[in-house]
């Protein structure tokens, strides 16, 4: 009987590890599905074109958004670059994130400067450049970072905590951003504010609307 008993309560044990197994290897593997889903919506070339037609407020940006050192399993990695239409040439903004999932389901997407930005323009153009530099040649812009979460199928929604990303920029103490990335549709949000929590840059009643291109 103790025999038995004993068989029955080694048996359980086996149950167990192999239920709690297969629930941590379905939740890593939707962990991974999701933040490949949420790179993939970000991925490819936007436009607010369209907005800019309908209302004066906005230009019309350009923003590219480009896979990088993709062989790197514990995060992803995007180039982006953004640009006045009209002179693609100049851009205005060119950054690095890095992108990352807790276990909480939390998204992270780490903004990063580069050195000698210049040499990286149209960088999708040309794969081999990203090769000639690793992540620690990355400048890390403390407290940029954007946090998202999934709010529905294909949709992922978030912005930086609040005060915590400091700017200099015409007079401002620190951005803030706020993010909706859908399919088809980046919405992005950068302000510039004061000591004094003023509003100093940036749109002022609404995000850049950005829509697919290709």
């Amino acid at each position: 009987m103790k025999i038995l008993n004993f068989q029955i309560l080694l048996f359980s044990i086996i149950a167990l590890i192999s239920c709690k197994s297969q629930k941590i290897t379905s939740t890593t593997s939707n962990s991974q599905t999701e933040l490949e889903e949420l790179v993939n919506l970000m991925s490819g070339e936007f436009s607010s074109s369209e907005q800019a037609k309908q209302d004066s407020l906005f230009y019309n940006i350009n923003l590219v958004m480009y896979p990088i050192w993709e062989k790197d399993k514990s995060a992803k990695w995007l180039y982006v670059e953004q640009a006045v239409t009209s002179m693609l040439e100049k851009p205005y903004r060119q950054r690095v994130y890095k992108i990352s999932q807790d276990n909480k389901g939390i998204f992270e997407s780490k903004v990063f400067e580069l050195p000698e930005p210049k040499r990286f323009i149209h960088g999708w153009n040309n794969e081999q450049i990203f090769n000639q530099i690793n992540s620690d040649s990355l400048i890390l812009r403390p407290g940029c970072a954007v946090y998202l979460k999934k709010i529905n199928n294909n949709c992922y929604s978030g912005s930086t905590n609040h005060k915590d990303c400091k700017s200099t920029l015409r007079g401002a103490s620190y951005a803030t951003s706020t993010v909706e990335i859908c399919k088809d549709v980046v919405t992005s949000w950068d302000q510039g504010w004061n000591s004094a929590d003023e509003q100093v840059w940036g749109a002022e009643t609404k995000g850049y609307i950005f829509k697919r291109k290709k």
